[in-house]
């Protein structure tokens, strides 16, 4: 009623065990939990209100692009999250942190920048120029005859 913000909470519908890793980029939607090891990005869908949440036991190898991200594990790679990253006592980061809110408990490391990000859309901005750049690396530079 008076200006009562309603909670977002998002349901765990996946879940990647200890047992498990995957090779590749995995692009989800809703909420993930991650207890094994992914190496390559991890990506939720566009105009989603998807979760991560990283185990204490689980690894990610690659960028993540995430609205809401808990980490009590490690990321070796960019974390991109427009809405919130909480780092837990046990998370370490080993690349920057772009976001719009933090919160990080005593014992969290981040081993690269903080980036504070107010604006949603450009968070997301950073995926498309980052693509660009690589194909523009790719091309084949004119030479002089």
């Amino acid at each position: 009623m008076w200006g009562k913000k309603k909670n977002k909470s998002t349901k765990i519908e996946t879940l990647i065990g200890t047992a498990m890793e995957i090779q590749g980029d995995l692009i989800f939607s809703g909420g993930l939990h991650v207890d094994g090891k992914i190496v390559g990005n991890v990506i939720a869908e566009e105009d989603s209100h998807s979760m991560l949440v990283l185990s204490d036991q689980g690894q990610i190898e690659g960028e993540v692009r995430v609205p809401y991200v808990v980490l009590n594990g490690q990321v070796t790679g960019d974390v991109y999250a427009s809405e919130r990253v909480e780092l837990s006592r046990h998370g370490q980061v080993k690349g920057n942190v772009y976001y719009n809110l933090l919160e990080m408990a005593m014992g969290a490391e981040v081993n690269g920048n903080l980036v504070h990000c107010k604006d949603d859309k450009k968070l997301l901005e950073f995926q498309t120029d980052n693509n660009e750049k690589h194909e523009e690396d790719s091309e084949p530079s004119p030479t002089a005859s």
